[in-house]
């Protein structure tokens, strides 16, 4: 970054504030191996424990591209209020019933996947959240034990996550929300589907990411003047930074790029205050690979100064919200995004590849949450898919510094840095109270 006259450079601030609304299995470094699933009408099967989880193999179902689409989709359904959603939560779980669709059904299926229900390809998104240290991910498949299920469909899920549903749901509750437990690391204590003596079959996924800030934050506060945040001091995190790439400015957005460790960047978006949240959500998540403009350029929540330096670097001031985000979601009541319309129709099955019985989606949804605070950064999503029966240093100069503060609802995104994968997006729609302030 070119020096001012006499010695004196530029300084960045970026600063959102803190909001909250109200396998072989990764562990420890290693893979866990669990046995191979059998078809539900094997005699004498022997079935591996419910939730065991291995590594997943779904032989190129997934691309970065059309899983990213999947999440843009998802954020254009962003009506303002806080979110958080996990788009590789939920587009394995999709692929795998498409599988065994009938055309109608995996016509719409395929449209959601935005690729075809084939696992002839080669390289996954699993494979690829499999090699990353920061993020854990599972899939789970329990079903009764008087269901039959096609060898072939079997056959495309992991060895050793087939595990299987009494009937009771007294047993079967407490088992799938210790699975998802487990598999989030605690973020996530129950299965988002509640299963009753109907259910024929679960299918679930969990994932969860982790990372701590390459440069840690501290604590502070600050009092938005304007906004819906405005009128109260609210809980924010404070860094400094020399990196002009942590905060630039795109398509009336700015951005600012928080560095994690073990592969991970977190974005947030700041929007122009009467810019709704699906549009500066979807955009952001269009423009993650663009470069954008500088940030002595202006954009939204951006402040230029010249300030005191013993160093000759701009500075990049990130004052960010500290916050915690949650959200429940039906995917049945997300057609545009899920495709599950035709699967969940109760009267005519669709899904003769998975059971020689007539089977329907009677439950689609995902928990998901996200948090961001002085020293990282963690998500987790459980997205689980229920069937029925159908019927069928002192100052020596002086420097320009950018300060961006985020003083109303914005948008974020968890980034797998090297392929560019949305693991998990979101909107702050509400702020949090500083520590001791009530």
């Amino acid at each position: 970054m070119p020096a001012l006259p006499g010695g004196g450079t530029r300084a960045f601030l970026v600063r959102p504030r803190r909001g909250a609304d109200r396998h072989h299995h990764r562990r420890g470094g290693r893979w866990r191996r669990a046995g191979r699933p059998r078809a539900a009408d094997a005699p004498g099967r022997r079935r591996a424990v419910p939730g065991q989880a291995v590594r997943p193999r779904y032989g190129g179902l997934v691309t970065v591209a059309a899983v990213n689409a999947l999440s843009r989709r998802w954020a254009l359904a962003a009506d303002g209020r806080a979110v958080v959603f996990a788009g590789p939560g939920v587009w394995p779980l999709l692929a795998l019933i498409a599988t065994g669709a009938d055309d109608t059904a995996r016509a719409e299926l395929e449209k959601a996947l935005g690729t075809a229900a084939t696992d002839a390809a080669a390289g996954t998104v699993v494979d690829l959240l499999g090699g990353c240290p920061a993020v854990r991910f599972a899939v789970g498949l329990w079903s009764r034990a008087d269901l039959p299920l096609r060898k072939t469909w079997l056959d495309r899920l992991p060895p050793g996550v087939h595990g299987e549903l009494t009937g009771q749901p007294a047993v079967d509750q407490p088992r799938l929300d210790a699975w998802a437990g487990e598999h989030t690391g605690g973020l996530i204590d129950r299965m988002p589907v509640q299963v009753d003596r109907r259910t024929l079959l679960v299918l679930a996924s969990a994932l969860a990411v982790r990372t701590r800030w390459v440069r840690p934050f501290t604590d502070t506060s600050i009092r938005p003047a304007s906004g819906p945040w405005a009128g109260g001091r609210i809980a924010a995190l404070d860094r400094t930074t020399h990196d002009p790439g942590t905060v630039t400015v795109v398509d009336r957005l700015t951005r600012l790029r928080v560095e994690g460790t073990d592969g991970i960047d977190v974005h947030l978006f700041l929007g122009e205050p009467d810019r709704p949240a699906a549009a500066v959500l979807a955009a952001g998540l269009d423009t993650l690979s663009t470069p954008g403009t500088d940030a002595l350029s202006g954009g939204p929540g951006i402040e230029v100064s010249t300030v005191a330096s013993t160093d000759a670097r701009d500075r990049y001031v990130a004052v960010v919200p500290r916050f915690t985000v949650r959200a429940g979601h039906d995917l049945l009541a997300l057609p545009e995004v899920c495709g599950l319309t035709t699967v969940a129709d109760p009267v005519h099955s669709h899904l003769p590849g998975i059971s020689s019985e007539p089977l329907a989606v009677s439950q689609a949804r995902q928990d998901a949450l996200a948090e961001f605070t002085t020293e990282g950064f963690r998500a987790a999503a459980v997205t689980s898919v229920g069937f029925m029966a159908a019927s069928v240093r002192l100052p020596s100069a002086t420097v320009r510094q950018v300060r961006v503060t985020v003083d109303r609802p914005f948008g974020f995104a968890a980034v797998h840095r090297d392929s560019g994968l949305v693991l998990v997006a979101g909107w702050v729609a509400e702020a949090l109270t500083p520590r001791g302030e009530g």
